[in-house]
């Protein structure tokens, strides 16, 4: 059902200032614009408001049981709009983003302190999946943005570069390789490695890098995250693959990293939109500031 709002504001307005030309001086319309609004009122409803004389008005039955309801409709309506509006220009409301994993590590959380710092009101919930479906949950709405690994564009989506992050090998310090601070992938080829699974975003990405050169290395331990990884890499279990902002500084003391090269193999992260999406102001805020700190390598 259509409301009226117009129709209602013209005649609290009438109502309350007692004649048709002290409501127009009021609501700033002229007089013929006020009597076509409880015109076009009357007419919805099927029933008079006003009584009209040449001298006077006056409400009938009707208009005076309708007049506080009509008072109080516009009240709440101007209430809820002067909400929405103040929400909009103090970015105030809840945020859900998704992102890979590791993203959630180190490169995430530097950010949202400042986030916090700057709108403390603000709660933001964090869906933590493999790339796939970080680009899923956007797509379904589920998230309005997320940070994610690149890959092949998709048409109803928006990517804009963040950082690259380069693949490191992580041992505990008893590992054969732990004095090195550099070694070359094909180096590894005879070490049985702890190494991103099928559905993990690296993978695909480590898989196509590797082929290329022609190296071919050997998993023993297969995960989807990659704090589970640098886990069995503490426990001593083997040397693992990961992107560097997995490693977390000070978590593992035991656990050293060291740089890979030969090729350097990073992956860029991105943050996705939706083409079309129009963010909710306390996401924008995060946005922009998560774009503020983009290009910056960890």
């Amino acid at each position: 059902m259509k409301i009226d709002t117009l129709g209602v504001q013209a005649f609290v307005a009438i109502a309350d200032g007692g004649s048709f030309k002290r409501a127009a001086e009021t609501l700033h319309v002229t007089q013929t614009a006020i009597t076509q609004r409880l015109r076009k009122l009357e007419e919805f409803l099927g029933v008079a408001l006003i009584e009209r004389t040449t001298r006077s008005i006056a409400l009938t039955d009707t208009g005076s049981r309708f007049l506080p309801q009509a008072r109080r409709l516009l009240g709440e309506l101007s209430d809820a709009l002067t909400e929405i509006r103040e929400t909009g220009m103090s970015q105030r409301g809840d945020v859900s983003i998704a992102c890979v994993p590791t993203v959630g590590v180190q490169y995430l959380p530097r950010i949202l302190c400042a986030y916090s710092a700057r709108h403390p009101h603000n709660r933001v919930k964090i869906l933590d999946h493999a790339s796939s479906s970080v680009v899923h949950a956007v797509l379904r709405r589920e998230a309005e943005f997320g940070i994610s690994i690149a890959g092949d564009p998709h048409p109803d989506l928006t990517s804009v570069p963040l950082t690259t992050d380069r693949y490191v090998l992580t041992c505990r310090d008893d590992y054969p390789l732990a004095k090195r601070r550099r070694i070359g992938w094909r180096q590894l080829e005879p070490h049985p490695l702890i190494f991103a699974g099928e559905v993990s975003g690296n993978r695909g990405l480590l898989d196509v890098a590797l082929k290329t050169h022609g190296i071919a290395l050997r998993s023993f331990y297969e995960v989807q995250r990659s704090s589970t990884a640098i886990g069995l890499v503490a426990e001593g279990l083997g040397a693992a693959v990961v992107p560097r902002l997995a490693v977390q500084k000070g978590a593992y003391p035991t656990v050293h990293t060291i740089e890979l090269t030969d090729p350097v193999v990073s992956r860029t992260l991105v943050l996705v939109t939706r083409t079309m999406a129009q963010l909710s102001p306390a996401a924008r805020a995060l946005y922009d500031m998560i774009l503020e700190r983009a290009n910056v390598v960890a």
